[in-house]
């Protein structure tokens, strides 16, 4: 009986250490991201490239502007319009075609910022300007603080203007959470976030 019950108190200060070290882990963790990120702008004050995160062909049209004005930066469009629409954008704009990139493997948000992560550390990018929707900006900067912020990697918000209405918090709150989820585990909760959708369909990315 002895023997049992000093087991189950074993069993529950190994528990209490676990959460204990997973708390101080996400304490941390929080606290470096904001270094990380000022030491990124102290670093390269300007941007780098342009990423723009599709949804809206309005997006596409301010990132060619954007990128016609600042003639050294590097476009990556990731899961935006056709190629063939795109290049329709950019060749209007007078911008080369062998200056964007293109991405389509994202499926929502938070892979726009997850699956191009190694491409702008290859391309040893720590600053960029950030383009999407004014309604959809607020969910993106907070993932992007996290995901981006977590590699080095800080970033100048463009905000587009459109008519769409604001996107309800729990949009953001759930993916804060597939972020963290990134950080910690490699993984974006991809199932988790499309259990959510179907159970919340307002807030289906």
């Amino acid at each position: 009986m002895h023997q049992a019950t000093g087991l189950a108190m074993r069993s529950k200060s190994r528990f209490f250490q676990c959460r204990l070290f997973s708390l101080i882990g996400l304490l941390l963790l929080f606290s470096l991201i904001p270094v990380r990120l000022a030491i990124a702008a102290y670093q390269v004050p300007r941007p780098q490239a342009i990423l723009v995160l599709g949804g809206d062909p309005h997006r596409e049209k301010a990132a060619a502007q954007i990128a016609r004005s600042y003639s050294s930066l590097d476009v990556w469009v990731s899961s935006g319009s056709s190629p063939a629409d795109i290049d329709s954008i950019f060749q209007a704009a007078a911008v080369p075609q062998s200056r964007i990139h293109l991405d389509y493997r994202a499926t929502d948000t938070v892979t726009n910022f997850t699956t191009l992560v190694p491409e702008l550390k290859q391309h040893q990018i720590q600053h960029l300007y950030l383009i999407t929707s004014d309604f959809h900006m607020p969910r993106a900067r907070a993932i992007a603080t996290l995901i981006l912020g977590s590699q080095g990697i800080t970033f100048t918000p463009i905000t587009v203007l459109s008519d769409e209405p604001q996107e309800p918090p729990l949009s953001t709150v759930r993916d804060v959470g597939r972020s963290l989820l990134w950080i910690v585990t490699g993984r974006t909760g991809a199932n988790f976030g499309r259990l959510l959708e179907s159970r919340f369909p307002e807030i289906a990315d």
